[in-house]
């Protein structure tokens, strides 16, 4: 089975550019992070915030947070999908990492997700 790559772009035949399952489920996990509730038209609540994280103050109880949001977001929009196990938040320095284990239910695969981005000191 394919489905349509993210971020859409056109593959070396000129066609567009599609990706197999394990991929798209990568896809979905990065799109429910990445995305703010209130971007998507017709899904306010679609999304977890993550990128507005970059300017908030580092610390414990922003990594507490982090987690709890991400944790709900996935849960909710990619339940069917995932089988969440686990999200694991560090706040160090300036730098806030997210670390997402879930299992794919499809194909039964565990993968693991890590994303790192700056936040304010």
């Amino acid at each position: 089975m394919t489905f349509l790559d993210h971020p859409f772009s056109f593959g070396s035949d000129g066609r567009t550019a599609a990706t197999g399952h394990t991929d798209h489920v990568r896809d979905l996990v990065e799109q429910v992070l990445f995305t703010a509730p209130g971007e998507r038209v017709n899904r306010p609540d679609f999304g977890s915030g993550l990128l507005g994280l970059v300017f908030e103050p580092n610390s414990e109880a922003l990594a507490a947070a982090t987690r709890s949001r991400v944790e709900g977001s996935l849960n909710q929009w990619l339940g069917e999908v995932i089988q969440l196990e686990g999200v694991v938040v560090r706040a160090q320095d300036a730098t806030l990492q997210v670390t997402v284990q879930y299992v794919v239910r499809l194909t039964q695969e565990r993968r693991v997700e890590t994303i790192a981005g700056p936040v304010s000191a």
